[in-house]
């Protein structure tokens, strides 16, 4: 799934800190994620690892980021090691919600 961007959320009360995670140095990347049919119709599962080092602070999982080397084979089916993205990979910014 490519995506430029997500966010994850840090507090116990409304309004919570939005914290946006970039790919450092990337416009965009890519998510591993499955895709599948079930009774009710597609269906669509982002997949989750334990957080990185940039993520740790905010939040103790992150979608699972796939290294640009490894998008075709995870398009092929082939085996893909998931894990946390490494330090310095994903950059963070506290964004602030317009209004």
């Amino acid at each position: 799934m490519p995506a430029s961007h997500y966010f994850e959320f840090t507090g116990t009360r409304s309004p919570k800190t939005r914290w946006r995670f970039t790919r450092t140095g990337e416009d965009w990347f890519c998510f591993a994620g499955l895709v599948g049919r079930g009774p009710e119709g597609e269906a669509f599962a982002l997949l989750t690892v334990a957080a990185g080092p940039d993520v740790t602070p905010i939040h103790d999982r992150q979608p699972a980021v796939l290294a640009r080397a490894d998008w075709a084979g995870w398009l092929a089916g082939d085996a893909v090691a998931l894990g946390p993205s490494p330090a310095g990979s994903l950059s963070v910014a506290e964004s602030p919600r317009s209004r």
